[in-house]
């Protein structure tokens, strides 16, 4: 798994998007949070000013991202905040268009599977890593390997691994989707079909009318495809003011649902088996909740996220897009123990319990500034703690309190 892919499917239980594990679990009404310790993911004087991956943990230590104003870098941490291992992986992405200059710095979270960090660089350079050393495993150039431009805010994706298979969307004329073999990197497949410029969004994966799908967005449109082929099942037109999807699809079932900001809203549709076609049928649409990218929560029937030209958090019923509610505020979130972790761009943390009920804060505080820009990079919880990124600090509270045996 990795942290910058929203979780699709939730129960009553508890599920670490970090570990795999699910275990039950009850949260108290009385919520503290204690700053365990700051991190800093680079003391370089030439940090880019703003940086935007999550971390990821897995065995024993922590994963993330970040860049110099030349190299882009992955590190993994103890959880103590000491630093275990740091490995270059390509240039960091610049630009010399007035409206992106200010969004550079380091995107992608990176992948753990079995023992191997994946990371894709903003620069189109995809990397496998050992987890324990950083010893490079292989890696591969995908701007030159299939032929794609320069990508105009830098390639965000955190890669997607499914048994033995990684798939990635260079955005290229040889290869707008490509699914690797995880172990050496050797190409598969390309999908060639895929109309538009990159997406921003992360792939994911899911089994419906009889085929595994990866399912992501490009510039105007949300695909699936053969996962195993990699054949074009079925695309949806959607397309923002600004050409951006950046928001990860939702997908339940027979049902897809995706979101844009922008103003061009949200949309579930549902996937119906025609002969040997599958046919996107709309359920229904709404300008409500068009997600910048904070990312979606499905959770028991319910859809939590933010607007971006709808400005506010939203509890959207999933069969029917009505509204249950709507509170101030744009960002990101995570769910655990029933509840929200819902991070303001602005940087204030609120806990707000998963109900369509009513929008009822059970604890918030302010997030210390790790620099400059907004609070983008996804809130985390694991192992009685939450992180919460902010440029190139890292803030660790013990929430165990909140949380009994996490």
């Amino acid at each position: 798994m990795n942290l910058s892919q929203t979780i699709h499917k939730y129960s009553d239980n508890l599920y670490h998007p970090l570990s795999g594990k699910t275990r039950k679990r009850i949260l108290n009404s009385s919520v503290s949070f204690g700053l365990l310790f700051t991190l800093a993911v680079s003391s370089s004087t030439s940090q880019k000013i703003n940086e935007w991956p999550g971390f990821h943990g897995a065995g024993g230590l922590l994963y993330t991202a970040g860049s110099t104003i030349n190299q882009t870098f992955v590190y993994a941490f103890d959880l103590t905040g000491k630093l275990v291992w740091k490995k270059p992986n390509g240039k960091a992405w610049s630009t010399t268009l007035s409206y992106a200059s200010s969004y550079t710095g380091s995107r992608s979270t990176p992948t753990f599977d079995s023992g191997i960090i994946y990371h894709l660089g903003e620069t189109g350079r995809l990397a496998a890593f050992s987890s324990k050393n950083g010893e490079e495993i292989w890696s591969r150039d995908l701007v030159k390997d299939f032929d794609a431009g320069p990508s105009e805010y830098g390639y965000s994706e955190s890669v997607l691994v499914d048994d033995d298979y990684l798939y990635a969307r260079p955005a290229g004329k040889k290869g707008f989707v490509v699914c690797l073999n995880k172990l050496n990197g050797k190409l598969i497949w390309a999908n060639t079909e895929i109309p538009g410029s990159e997406g921003y969004s992360s792939l994911i994966i899911n089994e419906s009318v009889g085929y595994r799908q990866v399912i992501g967005s490009s510039s105007n449109c949300y695909f699936g495809l053969d996962a195993e082929s990699g054949r074009l099942l079925w695309k949806v037109n959607f397309e923002n003011q600004r050409e951006l999807n950046i928001t990860d699809a939702t997908a339940f079932n027979d049902y897809v649902f995706i979101s844009s900001g922008y103003g061009k809203g949200s949309m579930l549709f549902k996937l119906r088996s025609s002969g040997k076609e599958i046919i996107p049928e709309t359920v229904w649409q709404t300008e409500l909740m068009d997600n910048h990218h904070g990312g979606i929560i499905l959770h028991n029937g319910y859809l939590y996220g933010s607007g971006s030209n709808s400005r506010g958090w939203f509890c959207l019923d999933f069969q029917t897009g009505k509204q249950l509610w709507n509170s101030d505020g744009k960002g990101s979130l995570t769910f655990a123990g029933g509840m929200l972790y819902l991070l303001d761009e602005k940087g204030t943390m609120k806990l707000v319990r998963a109900t369509p009920d009513k929008y009822e804060i059970h604890g918030e505080f302010k997030v210390p500034a790790g620099g400059k820009g907004p609070f983008w990079s996804h809130p985390v919880v694991f192992g009685g703690r939450l992180y919460i990124r902010h440029s190139d600090k890292l803030f660790v509270y013990d929430i165990s309190g909140n949380l009994p045996g996490l």
